[in-house]
């Protein structure tokens, strides 16, 4: 390597000739090759890397794949180099060529000599700066990761509280409508009725059909009012029990009149209890079956959020990761109105399923924050060319210029302590232009601000 070759790279500004020779000394130029790394996470940081030409991506493993968290794309541009001051330093990505190139390789021992030689300060500084930021980091990191995860958790939980809660309840009613059951079929049995005459009651229980739209609960009221006078004018002791559920499954005076012709008079109780038993048991069985659907539904759409046991890159539609979406953020949608636009004839795409589900969480999680959980959240989707758009929209009071100007920087957030998901608009833009070569742009005005994602059809090159 000779100190000519570094001179033109803007790192090295203000570097003399002499510090520059000492640094190509003992550095050497590795070749940068399309798919080959050049070291690997978690291996000791040995070595500190300058790109000189050509392109490298840094990865993350994540689970059971690599997750490109950055790229060296301009000369000068470096990575490792710290465990000249950390001997525990590791390299916290892997390295790969993504074009042909060459890169300087500098051991870390002499990183650190060179620097405490050229400036003993600023190798004290070094040291200081990297343990306090990369404790600090880790610890602020560890605490977003659990504060958002633990947002996600709870809200899950109460979702899922409701149906399974609902379902407990209705078991319970069913081993006490059981019974009921049984207690009016031996009733019914001391009576005496006549087969004929249990086979005319059943087709009466048949003939039965609940209201099919919602119920007016005064006219409802009413007709139990009605049953239970008629109910207690012919002596039925539990006549205001029955009533709710006989006028519940569609009963009228009418049928009354036809069950009591029937059965006759003395067996007309039993019989009435057993119609209103074998009715209850069906709401409850159907009650039942609602809720485990939707523990059912709620289950899928968690797989279907955290892309279980599928593949990093895979063909998705779009529409599939918003719904599992808004079912995970159910619990922070309470009060806004969801408008849904989507088009059917947006084709499915190249992705990281998984990713874009993180983009969605949180541009719908800062959509909702901005209208303070109450006013309208608009999702759309589109075909666009090659690809397809995805906008969310929200009614809330809109971004001034100078926070819509900073909203992808890194680091830059509005929000408090807490708040929020964990995952900026910085890297929600890097998943959708690194990882996709796709793009993000915002548009606000006061009641109307619509962050509009733009993916092409296959994973092209980073924008």
């Amino acid at each position: 390597m000779r100190a000519e070759d570094l001179r033109g790279i803007p790192l090295f500004d203000g570097v003399t000739d002499g510090q520059l020779a000492e640094l190509a000394a003992v550095g050497e130029e590795v070749p940068v090759e399309r798919g080959v790394d050049l070291f690997h996470q978690g291996d000791p940081a040995e070595h500190w890397w300058v790109l000189l030409e050509g392109e490298v991506e840094l990865l993350r493993r994540v689970g059971p794949e690599d997750v490109v968290v950055a790229r060296l794309d301009q000369p000068g541009r470096w990575v490792g180099g710290f465990r000249g001051w950390d001997e525990n330093a590791v390299y916290l990505p892997s390295a790969r060529g993504v074009t042909p190139g060459r890169v300087l390789r500098v051991p870390s021992a002499d990183l650190r000599r060179l620097s405490d030689s050229w400036s003993p300060l600023s190798g004290h500084i070094v040291a200081g700066v990297f343990n306090t930021a990369r404790n600090a980091e880790a610890t602020a990191r560890q605490r977003e990761s659990l504060v958002a995860l633990g947002t996600l958790a709870a809200g899950l939980a109460h979702e899922l509280n409701n149906p399974a809660a609902a379902a407990t309840r209705a078991v319970d009613s069913l081993a006490a409508t059981a019974g009921e059951l049984l207690d009016a079929l031996r009733d019914l049995a001391r009576a005496g009725i006549a087969a004929d005459q249990f086979t005319g009651l059943d087709a009466l229980r048949s003939s039965l059909a609940p209201p099919a739209g919602p119920v007016d609960p005064l006219e409802l009221a009413d007709q139990e009012e009605e049953l239970g006078s008629w109910l207690e004018s012919h002596d039925v002791e539990l006549a205001w029990d029955l009533a709710p559920a006989l006028a519940a499954a569609g009963a009228d005076v009418g049928w009354c009149e036809r069950a009591e012709e029937a059965v006759g008079s003395a067996a007309l109780e039993p019989a009435l209890r057993w119609v209103a038993s074998t009715v209850t048991t069906a709401a409850l069985l159907r009650s039942t079956k609602e809720s485990t659907r939707r523990v059912s539904e709620l289950v899928d759409a968690v797989r279907s959020y955290s892309q279980m046991d599928r593949g990093s890159v895979q063909l998705i539609d779009v529409t599939e990761g918003l719904e599992s979406t808004l079912v995970m953020l159910g619990h922070k949608l309470r009060g806004v109105d969801v408008v849904r636009d989507f088009d059917a004839g947006v084709p499915k795409i190249e992705a990281y399923a998984g990713e874009l589900n993180q983009v969605w969480t949180n541009l719908i999680d800062n959509a909702v924050d901005a209208m303070d959980g109450a006013g309208t959240l608009r999702l759309r989707t589109r075909p666009d060319g090659e690809g397809v758009v995805v906008e969310v929209g929200d009614s809330g009071a809109g971004m001034p210029p100078e926070v819509a100007a900073r909203a992808f920087e890194a680091f830059y957030t509005t929000k408090p302590v807490g708040r929020g998901t964990g995952l900026g608009l910085d890297i929600a833009r890097r998943i959708v232009q690194d990882r996709h070569g796709g793009t993000v742009t915002i548009t606000s005005r006061p009641g109307d601000t619509v962050l509009s994602v733009h993916l092409p059809r296959r994973i092209g090159p980073p924008r």
